[in-house]
């Protein structure tokens, strides 16, 4: 009698399996947790930069930079050059000139493996490492070639902007061109910019 209510619930369960009513035992069986991928963060870009020994960010410019001094264009330096650079500007002026917009200097189509400009670089038209000046000293009218520096009238600080800007292109300009030549030229260009300012009175 026992042997036969056996068999009948053996049965019984046999058939709840078949039919899906109770889990197989394999399918009961809980899944593997999956492994997350490891995820990389990138490195995020680090930011164009430009510095300079000579000063510090909003700092005043040293006499020797100046036309009180011995007019020497400042070390400046850069980093965080962006991939794909193919050439770097750079454009100093003073916003603060009583006539409007002073340009100090001009320099474009650098070699992005540059890194550095020297202090006392020579005002001519084409340097050593590939770049070309412009003209400045002026507001609109030019006539001078390289770096010239603060010569503000007596009175309030002036601020001077030294702006230098990573390009997706090389200009391709002649020596002697303006500001505005350049800065139209870099229009659509610009992978990055970097801005440092001085200050100084007399």
């Amino acid at each position: 009698m026992e042997e036969a209510s056996l068999m009948r619930a053996k049965t019984l369960l046999l058939s709840l399996l078949i039919l899906g009513v109770l889990p197989h035992t394999k399918a009961s069986a809980a899944p593997q947790a999956r492994k997350k991928a490891k995820t990389i963060p990138q490195e995020a870009a680090m930011p164009l930069e430009l510095k300079s020994t000579a000063f510090a960010a909003n700092a005043a410019i040293p006499k020797k930079h100046t036309c009180d001094g011995a007019d020497l264009s400042p070390e400046l330096s850069w980093s965080g050059v962006p991939k794909g650079t193919k050439s770097l500007a750079l454009i100093m002026d003073d916003p603060d000139a009583p006539p409007g917009t002073w340009v100090h200097w001009v320099l474009y189509d650098l070699p992005p493996e540059v890194s550095k400009l020297s202090e006392g670089l020579p005002k001519k038209e084409a340097l050593a490492n590939g770049a070309k000046q412009g003209l400045c000293w002026g507001v609109e009218d030019f006539d001078r070639v390289g770096y010239y520096g603060p010569c503000p009238p007596p009175g309030s600080p002036h601020r001077y902007f030294f702006k230098l800007y990573a390009l997706d292109k090389v200009l391709g300009l002649p020596s002697r061109q303006t500001k505005a030549q350049v800065l139209k030229a870099l229009e659509g260009h610009i992978l990055a910019q970097a801005e440092l300012v001085g200050i100084y009175k007399r």
